[in-house]
Formats: C-alpha cells, structure tokens, sequence
C-alpha cells in the first residue's frame, strides 16, 4: 500500500511527465523557497538543452522548473528521446547536458573526443529497471534471470507463449513454471539506456553462458513491441492480461495498481527480491542500475546559465530526486559528485 508521502511524489511525477519539456514550476511554496535558495538565484540569463535518458527526464525537468522559477531571464529545454540518442547530440556538440540511464559507451566517448567534446560524469541517483504484468495475470508472482532470458533474450525470437521459454528456462536451471498463455511483449528499444542496462544487468551473462556469439550476447529477441516512452509501454502492459514488459522503477510506481511489478531472483530459483526505494538503494534487488548526467564542461565555461543549472542542480538533487520516485544517493557517493563537478 503506497503512503500519502509517495502517492503525492507520484502525482507529482505524473504531472511533470505530462509536461515532457520545462515550463513554469508547480512546487511547494516550500519547495520553491528552499530551491530560490540555492546557487544561481534570480540574475542568470541564458539556454540550458538537456537531452538523453527518459529516465532521467523527470529528475532533469523538476530540476529545471525549480531553476526557472529562480531565475526568469533562463530557458531550461528538457527532450528524452533515449540515451543513446542523447549521446549522438551530445558528441555532436548539439547539446549541453546528456541525460543517461547507463555510463557512457567507448564508442559515443570516442565520438565525443574525435570531436573535441570534452565532458565531466555525475552520478546522481540510483534507479531499478521494474519488470511487470498485468494486475490479472495470477499466474506470475517472479522471474529469474533464466526465466527472462527464455522469455526475452536473443533465442527466445519468435516465441509466442510463455509456455515456449520453458525449454531453456529448464536447462539453465529453473523450475519456474510459465504458463500456456500468449506472451504480449514490450519494453524500451534499442535506442534506449534502460534497454542496454537491462541486458547487461539481466540477459548478457546468460547469453554468454550458453556460448552465443558476441553480437547476439549484447542485445535481446527483435519481436516485440517497442517503444523509447515508458507511458506507451505501460499502456501495453495494462492492454494485455498475459503482458510482460519493462521500465524504469519511477514510471512503474507512477502507474501504481494499472500495473503489476514482479519480483526478480538473480539465480535460478533463488531468492526473489521485489523492486523498492530500499532494496534498490541497498542493491539487493538485481536490476539496481547508477543514473547520471553528463557536463559538457566547455559549455558550461562559456554558457553561465549553464554552470548555474549544474549548481542548483546539485544543491537540491535530493530533492528532485527522491521528489520524482527515484532513490537518492548515499552521502558519500552525493560527496564524490559535488567533488567532480568542483573539479572539473
């Protein structure tokens, strides 16, 4: 049962979802006092364009409301077309900031350098990548790592019930029955970070482990419905009784009982662990995954509403973290992110 604390948090993300790019801030007086308070406070002037991890967005654009409300003379435009995508506009120059459900990859960190890009990572919240069914779907309660790579990794293309990902579940050890029903799929695509950290997090071992050749061990089956926005993947679980699909922990919670959230073992009938702030900040569910956001550090010598974003930023990130569904982090790791960003 969620509390009022978190069904307010929810509201709230709802709302800031619905808005996608920054406009004029909701908040609290209280919150709204709090944040004027911070660095940046009513004589900055200038753009600020933030774009990568859906993610992310909500944390960014909450962020850039409360900057905007500080500070009337700056524009913050907030875009989550995946990180992937943020990545390639960022390397290209094309944005400031890059929001990101996952570390930057060498490749993208190559094209940053070829093109004289240079940049500082921060770290600023841990997420959980939530597997779920639809509410009427009795017959799944948890899914192993081997579970879901017989339902959604690279061999299981082409299936169409469940009960077809039972084969390889078995020889990788687990006992889990999935059931004689159709497998309504969907999940983040390619473009997505939250796709890349789920293989990695959940089918890239197994993938690994039954010998498949390098470029089938990073990716998942293609036959799915796939989408880079969370809502329309949340839709398309409650559109199916037997759905299975994936997202991030805050737009799961967002979309409270319209969805059911599984519980995931990381071994083949082993412990079942069900995502929460708690357990996800502990690190004890399995698909617990960093966020972050990248700097263009040049960008932020020349453009002062940029550095003053970052600030303010910074200053009230627990907040705008924890006040959009996502676990804030612990104060050593908020330390060493100050600490970056001061000496960058």
């Amino acid at each position: 049962m969620q509390s009022s604390k978190q069904r307010h948090r929810l509201a709230w993300l709802s709302a800031i979802l619905a808005l996608g790019v920054v406009a004029a801030a909701c908040g609290s007086d209280e919150d709204a006092e709090a944040d004027s308070s911070g660095s940046g406070g009513g004589d900055v002037s200038g753009e600020v364009n933030v774009s990568g991890s859906s993610t992310v967005q909500p944390i960014s654009t909450a962020a850039g409301e409360a900057f905007q409300e500080a500070n009337a003379d700056v524009t913050v435009n907030v875009d989550g077309p995946g990180t992937g995508d943020g990545f390639e506009l960022f390397c290209n120059g094309e944005t400031d900031i890059s929001d990101a459900s996952r570390q930057i990859e060498q490749e993208e960190a190559d094209a940053c350098a070829a093109n004289g890009i240079e940049y500082v990572e921060l770290q600023i919240a841990y997420d959980g990548i939530t597997v779920m069914t639809n509410p009427n779907n009795d017959a799944v309660e948890c899914l192993s790592f081997a579970d879901l790579y017989a339902l959604i990794g690279p061999e299981s293309e082409g299936f169409a019930r469940w009960s077809d990902g039972t084969a390889i579940a078995s020889a990788l050890g687990s006992s889990t029955q999935l059931p004689d029903a159709d497998l309504a799929l969907t999940g983040p695509g390619t473009e997505s970070g939250t796709y890349d950290s789920f293989i990695e997090l959940a089918l890239s071992g197994v993938a690994e482990e039954r010998g498949l050749p390098e470029d089938q061990v990073e990716t998942t089956r293609s036959d799915y419905d796939a989408s880079p926005d969370d809502n329309v993947i949340i839709q398309n679980v409650e559109a199916s009784d037997t759905s299975l699909g994936w997202v991030g922990f805050a737009f799961a919670e967002e979309a409270g009982d319209a969805i059911k959230e599984l519980g995931v073992a990381a071994e083949p009938d082993g412990d079942c662990v069900e995502p929460s702030a708690e357990t996800i900040a502990d690190g004890s569910y399995p698909l617990s995954r960093s966020l972050y956001v990248y700097v263009n550090t040049a960008k932020a010598e020349e453009n002062e509403a940029v550095a003053a974003y970052v600030d303010f930023y910074l200053d009230g990130l627990d907040g705008f973290v924890e006040d959009t569904g996502y676990v804030a982090l612990p104060d050593d790791q908020l330390s060493a992110t100050t600490d970056a960003w001061a000496n960058r």
